[in-house]
């Protein structure tokens, strides 16, 4: 293309003078300028460190130029002064990566820039480092780094500015910047994002650093947050089964989150929903025990499944951050299962497909929380990842007749596995989306009914009573578009589809799909949620009838 149809469709040309002429267009002179400093940076960075661009000429919208790239320059030596042992190794500095080679100015300045992240690391964010002794010999030069590490500086108590009643020495060990320790940058910028990540405290303003007396005084404007949770309803209905009697049903949800200002967080939650069926979940969590950057956790859980069976489960997880991000857990989890209403299966010719067991599994789960907040998040993810295994021990049930236990694999090994992914995205003030996959999987020679996943209600697969669905293998997806009408309330519509497989019963794969809309209001003691849901799967058909409410009010305090 000639220069005048450049000029034509674009404000700027340059005219490259050189060589093998050439002609570069770009948008405005702006953009021309960019790429000529670039250029030169280019060369510079090539060894050239006196490269130029020589303004030769301008006529209308043209620019002519001579790129003068000059001498090319080597390293002959780079002596590493006075550095100490310990920031030497963390810089990564090592001699060979200069000596003999070209000289870079990028290489330069970023090996002085983590000597400083090395010293800061170390209880010396005032070191100074630069280059000294500078020799030129032609083109290869050689120089000497210099180095100062000005005074040691240790943290001191953290300072709480905020409403918080944490307590400050709990907050410095989980923050990993207890007192006396020196003092390190990169441990305040992850305490920060730490602090971000528990759903108890919230940070109200920027968090902010002084030094005195050879110490550090990190100043942590936080607030405690309102989600202890107290949450029940009761419910006292005529006993179809017994006559002149009472039915009680209902469900009670309790947590409590940093209780004593020191990270303990407790939970329960109970629901009955009929008279033969009901589940308990109790939980604790006790951070940094012993003084340790380990956390240790215990959860119990009951369920009564009508008549069919009844299961308990005890797990005890040992708890580690790796990151502000990862939280690596590793746990130990004893199930145990137990047949009710045997008389039925007296004349039985097989196994019945829920039996007595016992299943010592171990295990490891990950979690990776990138949410911007994690109590009401609008953007970021959050993944976790959990896997375990173990034996499982049947029992013979001494109701049942001795036959049904013949040829049956009375141990076998077990595992499982379960994925959960969650994605908020926000586009604008008043728009966002949340969508998850969630996915599960357990296998055994022997599995049975009361091994499986339950998977159906309002935190599943919605349109469907909870737990509805037997599962030995899973994967469900929800999206629910949200149309924000305050900070934490918003409408939305929603859309849930799944797999389910089910070994056991020997039913055919599943795919189940819902949808529906709802609203999540905030009224400021509290939250309040509806949903209406319609779902469809190969024992429920599409049809009002059918359809489901789920509301409720959580309250917090």
């Amino acid at each position: 293309m000639s220069q005048d149809l450049l000029a034509q469709k674009n404000k700027a040309i340059l005219h490259i003078l050189g060589p093998t002429d050439s002609h570069r267009a770009f948008q405005d002179s702006l953009e021309r300028e960019s790429y000529i400093l670039s250029h030169v940076a280019q060369l510079m960075e090539q060894g050239h460190l006196m490269a130029k661009a020589e303004r030769v000429g301008f006529h209308t919208d043209t620019l002519q130029v001579a790129f003068h790239a000059g001498m090319q320059y080597h390293w002959v030596e780079l002596k590493q002064g006075g550095l100490p042992a310990e920031v030497l190794l963390k810089s990564g500095f090592d001699d060979r990566m200069f000596n003999g080679k070209v000289v870079s100015y990028n290489k330069v300045l970023s090996l002085l820039e983590r000597i400083i992240q090395a010293s800061e690391g170390q209880g010396y964010p005032f070191a100074e480092v630069g280059l000294d002794s500078l020799a030129l010999n032609g083109n290869l030069l050689s120089a000497g780094l210099t180095y100062e590490s000005g005074p040691f500086i240790a943290f001191d108590t953290i300072k709480i500015t905020g409403s918080s009643k944490t307590d400050p020495l709990f907050l410095s060990k989980l923050l990993q910047i207890p007192p006396g320790t020196p003092f390190s940058q990169r441990k305040i910028d992850q305490s920060i994002s730490r602090v971000r990540n528990l759903p108890y405290l919230k940070i109200t303003e920027e968090p902010s650093l002084s030094f005195q007396n050879s110490e550090a005084t990190f100043y942590l404007p936080i607030d405690d947050r309102s989600i202890n949770m107290l949450d029940g309803i009761i419910g006292f209905l005529p006993n179809e089964l017994e006559q002149n009697k009472i039915l009680v049903t209902g469900q009670f949800d309790l947590a409590l989150y940093n209780v004593g200002g020191k990270g303990r967080n407790y939970a329960l939650n109970w629901q009955r929903l009929s008279q033969h069926s009901q589940n308990l979940e109790v939980s604790a969590v006790e951070p940094l025990i012993l003084g340790s950057n380990l956390d240790v956790m215990a959860q119990f859980s009951f369920l009564k499944q009508d008549t069919s069976f009844l299961n308990r489960n005890f797990r005890v997880d040992l708890g580690y951050r790796v990151s502000p991000a990862l939280y690596l857990t590793f746990f130990n989890s004893r199930q145990a299962g137990g047949l009710l209403d045997v008389s039925r299966f007296q004349q039985a010719e097989v196994l019945p497909e829920a039996a007595d067991f016992r299943f010592n599994n171990y295990g490891v789960h990950l979690d990776n929380n990138r949410l911007d907040d994690v109590f009401f998040p609008r953007r970021g993810h959050f993944a976790s990842f959990e896997v375990g295994v173990g034996n499982k021990r049947l029992l013979e049930n001494t109701a049942l007749p001795e036959r049904l236990y013949e040829d049956v694999d009375m141990e076998s090994l077990q595992y499982f596995i379960k994925f959960n992914l969650e994605k908020h995205f926000y586009f604008r003030p008043n728009v966002g989306l949340w969508t998850g996959l969630r996915a599960g999987l357990v296998e055994s020679n022997n599995l049975l009914l009361n091994d499986l996943y339950r998977v159906g209600g309002l935190r599943s697969i919605r349109g469907f009573n909870e737990n509805f669905f037997f599962a030995n293998k899973f994967a469900y997806l929800n999206v629910e578009p949200r149309f924000y009408f305050d900070t934490y309330s918003y409408f939305m519509i929603f859309a849930d589809i799944g797999r389910l497989d089910n070994s056991v019963g020997g039913v055919h794969t599943d795919w189940p799909r819902a949808g529906g809309a709802g609203i999540n209001l905030d009224t400021g003691g509290g939250m309040f949620r509806f949903m209406y849901a319609l779902g469809r799967s190969a024992t429920q058909p599409f049809a009002f009838n059918y359809s489901k409410i789920h509301f409720g009010y959580t309250g917090r305090f």
